[in-house]
Order: structure tokens, then sequence, then C-alpha cells
């Protein structure tokens, strides 16, 4: 089950970024507005994740600047953030596609070590 609410620590170590970039972004692009509980701590929901995701692509990846960033953010968001989902998905599929390529990798080196004598396995 999915939560409703995430901590600034849980969204940066989930996307790989600082907590100090979560909130310098914040004042940088209106459109990003964590909800504040009565102690000042930040919950982020999944369409704020969906928001930083896009935001990291833009400026990560694509190059922009933060005013560029912005600019394209408030003109093409429905856009922007579905590529940004996209290639986050992406690329989740390659590392597992990485982890079982070494998983077979090690199996290879294991079967190749070992002789087959007959009816018995001779290392």
């Amino acid at each position: 089950m999915e939560k409703l609410y995430y901590s600034i620590s849980e969204v940066a170590e989930m996307l790989g970024l600082a907590q100090s970039t979560l909130r310098f972004w914040e004042k940088e692009f209106p459109q990003l507005r964590p909800r504040l509980t009565s102690g000042g701590t930040r919950k982020y929901t999944t369409e704020d994740i969906n928001l930083v995701r896009t935001i990291k692509y833009l400026l990560k990846d694509l190059g922009l600047t933060i005013p560029g960033a912005r600019e394209r953010l408030s003109a093409k968001r429905g856009e922007e953030e579905t590529k940004a989902a996209v290639i986050a998905r992406l690329q989740s599929i390659r590392n597992e596609l990485v982890a079982i390529r070494r998983e077979i990798n090690a199996t290879d080196a294991m079967v190749e070590d070992t002789i087959v004598d007959g009816d018995e396995w001779v290392e």
C-alpha cells in the first residue's frame, strides 16, 4: 500500500537528491509546495514527488537552467511529468536487468569451474 505522505529524507533518498536541494527547489519553483506540519516538518504527496522528479529531469537530464525549467514546467507540466515518469521507470528496469545479468554471469562462472565426471560433479 502506498503512503499518503513522505518525509523529506524519504523523498531525497528515493530520488537521489540532497535534502537541501529539495528545500532550495521549493524556493525556486512555486508549484512545489509540500505540506508543513505544525512543527514545520515537510510532508510530500505522490504528486509532489512526481513534480520533484520532473524538476530533476529538466535540470539534471536536459541541463536547463532554473528559469528555463520553471518556464518549461509551467508551460508543459503534464507532458514533462510524463517524460520524467517514463525515464524513471526505464532507469529502474535497467537497474533490475543489470542485477540479473550479474547473477547470470556469476552462475556461468561457477558452472565453468565445475567439471562433470560421469554422474558426479567434481570441482
